[in-house]
């Protein structure tokens, strides 16, 4: 059986770009090489396409904050024949391969909000994770906020500033609504970028001007008490939920630095100590979440567990980290799925999405 032609794209322009490196890392050298034959993409942060090294792809791949894409001078691009999707090297437009699935190992902005998933549609390529609508969503805390609550799944009050009303909020008003302590977080934005914890009114200015470095649109959440608690979710139209796993951050909430690049930033509780029907529900309502954004393949979905064993649904990631140390993949790994069986899961996945697509009729 011939191999499958898979293109990990890594890196891009987000402010996650160090993270999707750690990411593409780990998924590259766990992925099958004898089912694969694997074509490695680094975008860099002003957004241009590079083939990679196969063998030397990433420098300083375990130091967090000094990795980057190793050189490259064969800049690429995708395009299709109306069948296919084959890479072109941009320099005379000469085709390199065809590529039958992509694999964006991309966090954040470009990357897992739809507008990497707009290009594979528009090329004609399979493609693992959340497909256009759903990544769009999913990365839009605010409109994902209002039809998880229409559906009825608990969630935590929040108001939204952005760049034209932000002189127009008051803060005593958010007070009053809200409480206090109240997180100031981007609406899209993951891994806890220009998130912050506010106790008073200066801490909150600065939230704000720093936050809006990072989007338009800004969410100002009430605090819930609890521990947060993750399900990662796997699947198309029958998804399935993983054990629950438990998260005690060392400092005041689950950061940047907690997630992905400090060993000691939080413990991690896999799975949870808590009751089996506390845990069933949570999986019935990731899975609800999950599909009420149409979400397809891949998320995980973030939850806070409060005493009483009520929980609020904090966010939901369309295409969460793969790095030594991230959540999804040791959740499936406790669940009895190995990490390279779950990236098999993945692209299959993809390519039985896109073969259905494919049949459909264009109007």
């Amino acid at each position: 059986m011939s191999k499958i032609s898979l293109a990990v794209i890594i890196g891009g322009k987000s402010p996650e770009h160090a993270i999707s490196l750690r990411s593409g890392f780990s998924v590259i050298n766990a992925l099958n090489k004898d089912k694969y034959d694997i074509t490695i993409i680094g975008i860099d942060k002003s957004g241009f396409w590079w083939l990679q090294d196969k063998e030397n792809f990433i420098l300083n791949p375990t130091d967090a904050k000094e990795i980057s894409l190793a050189p490259s001078d064969t800049k690429v691009y995708l395009d299709t024949d109306g069948k296919k999707c084959w890479l072109y090297r941009k320099k005379g437009n000469k085709r390199i391969c065809k590529i039958d699935v992509a694999f964006p190992v991309l966090h954040g902005a470009y990357g897992e909000d739809g507008v990497v998933q707009g290009l594979f549609r528009s090329v004609n390529v399979a493609f693992v994770g959340v497909d256009v609508l759903a990544s769009a969503v999913g990365m839009d805390k605010d409109i994902a906020k209002r039809l998880w609550r229409d559906a009825g799944i608990p969630i935590a009050n929040f108001e939204i500033i952005n760049h034209n009303n932000k002189s127009k909020i008051k803060y005593e008003r958010l007070v009053k609504n809200l409480g206090l302590p109240m997180f100031v977080k981007p609406a899209n934005a993951g891994s806890s970028v220009g998130v912050h914890k506010v106790t008073n009114k200066d801490e909150f200015a600065a939230a704000v001007k720093d936050a809006l470095q990072f989007d338009r649109k800004l969410l100002v959440e009430e605090a819930v008490v609890g521990i947060e608690v993750e399900c990662a979710i796997l699947g198309n139209e029958n998804p399935k939920a993983s054990v629950i796993g438990g998260i005690v951050p060392t400092d005041q909430f689950y950061s940047y630095d907690a997630k992905y690049i400090s060993t000691t930033g939080a413990k991690l509780m896999i799975p949870v100590d808590i009751p089996e029907k506390v845990s069933q529900y949570i999986q019935d309502t990731a899975i609800k979440a999950f599909q009420c954004i149409g979400a397809e393949g891949l998320s995980r979905v973030d939850f806070f567990l409060r005493e009483d064993h009520s929980i609020v649904l904090n966010e939901i990631n369309t295409l969460p980290g793969f790095t030594s140390i991230s959540m999804y993949p040791k959740l499936w790994e406790a669940s009895g799925l190995p990490y390279s069986d779950l990236l098999d899961e993945l692209v299959v996945l993809g390519l039985k999405r896109h073969k259905y697509i494919s049949k459909l009729k264009v109007v």
